[in-house]
């Protein structure tokens, strides 16, 4: 049973420029060493770096919290199946949260172009 539900979009250019101006810095706060050993791996990381901070903002406005104190980057994960799917895997206080709503997990969906990353989320 649906418990919640996120969206969000971004513009990949605006990924591009924080990857640009603050670098390092920027993909630790964001992303954890999975996600950024992932992106890394892409001919061209900005895209897939937005694709997961679009999802990290749709799983906090699923919880409806936003990023928060009550829910971090670092507390959401964007992993991918042997079949390319993404799924969400929560650490510390997302895992506390997931209890606290009454939820069994986050379903997550993902697309990007050259210029949008878009993420869905639901808490279920």
């Amino acid at each position: 049973m649906p418990l919640g539900l996120g969206i969000d979009i971004i513009e990949v250019e605006r990924i591009r420029q924080s990857l640009e101006k603050f670098g390092d810095r920027f993909v630790r706060r964001i992303l954890r060493e999975e996600e950024i050993a992932y992106c890394r791996a892409q001919r061209d990381a900005a895209p897939f770096v937005a694709a997961r901070f679009a999802a990290k903002e749709a799983v906090s406005k699923a919880f409806g919290t936003g990023i928060t104190g009550e829910l971090g980057w670092q507390d959401i994960e964007i992993r991918r199946k042997e079949s390319g799917a993404p799924y969400v895997v929560l650490h510390d206080k997302g895992l506390v949260l997931l209890e606290k709503r009454g939820g069994a997990l986050v379903r997550i969906s993902l697309t990007h172009t050259h210029n949008h990353a878009c993420a869905v989320a639901m808490l279920e």
